[in-house]
């Protein structure tokens, strides 16, 4: 039998492949191919992936542009939400307030002055009702940012796709569940971590099961990369997590030709343009060698590291906040050369508060001028063979193999027994502070010059215009969730708590179902979080100096 090149194993794959997005010329005219390199050597869509997952890349389908969204109460999100899809954005991302992320209602103490600030504000089924109304949950993808109290959170969505008729199988996006990183970096967490894998598990098993078209959980490192961390601590500590995923899921008797093809990623889309794009080559790289020598996947959709992609908050800066346009631009550019399969642009104005509507059209534009102007996506890969590229690739690609070792010594054989130490010991918390003090001292000596900051700052700045989130959003969140307990039959969701607080003290138990249960009672995120501490208690974070 004679052996396939490269290319002609590519093009097999890309003949089997829609290709009709973009026309086969660039915008001046000048005819291209659809993907370049040696016959013998890697292309996008072969393994291990390094050029991209698919074939075709963008000319057979555009990433998901998917706008991050959220203030206020469910009321003025929806409508943000709808003004989005009517401007051409293709996917929904959900935005909570901080109690919301922190397992908190509005009517708690411990909430006051933060109710619909950085998020919409859910409580209770009543506001996912309102978050979703007059949107088709069958023909949008959906991304909930959301980890403690996910489970909860994706119960309601579940349960508000099945009052529209659409049944769970159809329900279509992906839950950010990623409750190891927030040790690592983001520090919303609830409970202590073993449990709290076991909840993010539970999802994994749950979806496998019965939400095919569902992502369940987004193993992120935009947030590490916000903390401070280094490109290469991104990449490595994200694909840590996933691995330590993948041995929870394993360990739980699931296959992993079978769960892996349901895990995304989320990365940083940061400034050091050239960094990025290798960072995510690298990345799929590690992830489809390590699913198939240490884990066993024989199905290449398992081993293909899908990921979303978002620009960098951190890189905004409140100073000339119109110089953010084209740091969003560049830094989506590097999302997109780098392979992404979806997109968030962040807008200019989120150094100062929450997007306005202007801002957050510019910043799904941006996406929309990536796509249809600049050629780009005629393409796949068109940095692959850049040595500069290639070198980067590699050099990240080593560094992360460095920090796999640790782990693995740390947990004895164990990526998922090394992540809980190196969190228990406060290893990845102490490697995230020295990175970010040491960006923070090249920034105050002028080593990294930081425009409009540090250096060509402008005297006499106009104020800008900006969405302030005054105190009546609170009060009218409170009494929405007044009027929902009101209304609720309390025996009934005493019933649900109580069956939450039993199936939590069984290891072997799934608790989706259970969940589901307790938020058709209209039981509130807080409650529910209450049930699942009173079993698996709290955390404290060892301090860190």
């Amino acid at each position: 039998m004679t052996r396939l090149t490269g290319r002609e194993d590519w093009e097999r794959q890309y003949r089997a492949s829609p290709s009709d997005v973009v026309e086969n010329t660039t915008m001046s005219g000048l005819e291209v191919d659809p993907v370049y390199g040696p016959d013998d050597g890697e292309f996008p869509g072969q393994w291990p992936y390094t050029r991209g997952p698919y074939a075709s890349m963008y000319r057979g389908r555009l990433w998901t542009m998917r706008m991050f969204a959220g203030f206020g109460t469910a009321v003025d999100t929806n409508a943000r939400f709808k003004e989005l899809l009517g401007a051409g954005g293709t996917g929904l991302s959900v935005a909570f307030d901080l109690p919301t992320l922190m397992g908190t209602d509005s009517d708690d103490p411990a909430a006051l002055g933060e109710v619909g600030k950085s998020g919409v504000a859910v409580d209770t089924l009543a506001d996912m009702e309102t978050l979703f109304d007059g949107i088709d949950l069958g023909s949008v993808s959906t991304s909930m940012t959301i980890n403690s109290p996910a489970a909860i959170v994706m119960a309601m969505y579940v349960a508000v796709g099945e009052e529209h008729g659409t049944p769970r199988r159809r329900l279509a996006g992906t839950l950010q569940n990623d409750i190891l990183k927030e040790y690592q970096a983001q520090k919303e967490y609830i409970f202590p971590p073993r449990p709290s894998v076991r909840l993010v598990n539970d999802v994994v098993r749950f979806c496998t099961a019965e939400m095919p078209l569902w992502h369940p959980v987004s193993i992120s490192g935009y947030h590490i990369r916000e903390a401070g961390s280094t490109a290469a601590q991104e990449l490595a500590f994200t694909l840590a997590n996933g691995f330590a995923y993948v041995e929870a899921a394993r360990a739980s008797g699931l296959e992993v030709d079978v769960f892996g093809k349901r895990l995304s990623f989320f990365f940083n889309a940061h400034i050091d343009f050239f960094e990025e794009i290798a960072k995510y080559r690298a990345a799929r790289r590690i992830w489809a060698r390590w699913l198939r020598h240490r884990y066993g996947a024989t199905d290449e959709r398992a081993m293909q590291l899908r990921f979303h992609t978002q620009t960098a908050g951190v890189s905004l800066t409140a100073q000339q906040p119109e110089v953010n346009i084209a740091r969003v631009a560049i830094e989506a550019l590097a999302g997109v050369l780098g392979g992404t399969q979806s997109l968030h642009t962040d807008s200019f104005d989120e150094a100062l508060a929450l997007p306005t509507e202007k801002a957050a059209r510019i910043a799904l534009r941006t996406q929309q001028v990536i796509a249809y102007e600049t050629g780009v996506t005629a393409v796949a890969d068109p940095l692959g063979g850049s040595y500069f590229v290639e070198s980067l690739t590699d050099r990240l690609e080593a560094e992360a193999e460095a920090i796999f070792a640790h782990l693995d010594e740390l947990g004895q054989g164990s990526i998922l027994e090394g992540v809980y130490r190196g969190i228990e010991e406060g290893w990845f918390q102490g490697e995230i502070a020295q990175a970010s003090a040491d960006f923070e001292r090249k920034v105050n000596d002028g080593r990294r010059v930081l425009v409009g900051v540090n250096r060509f700052a402008q005297a006499d700045e106009p104020e800008a215009d900006i969405l302030y989130i005054g105190a009546e959003a609170e009060a009218l969140q409170r009494r929405r969730l007044a009027d929902t307990k009101a209304r609720r039959d309390g025996a009934v969701v005493e019933k649900a708590l109580a069956k939450v607080r039993q199936e939590a003290a069984r290891p072997e138990t799934n608790l989706v179902p259970s969940l589901l249960e307790a938020v058709r009672s209209y039981a509130t995120v807080g409650e529910v979080v209450g049930a699942l501490a009173q079993v698996f208690g709290t955390w404290t974070e060892r301090a860190v100096v």
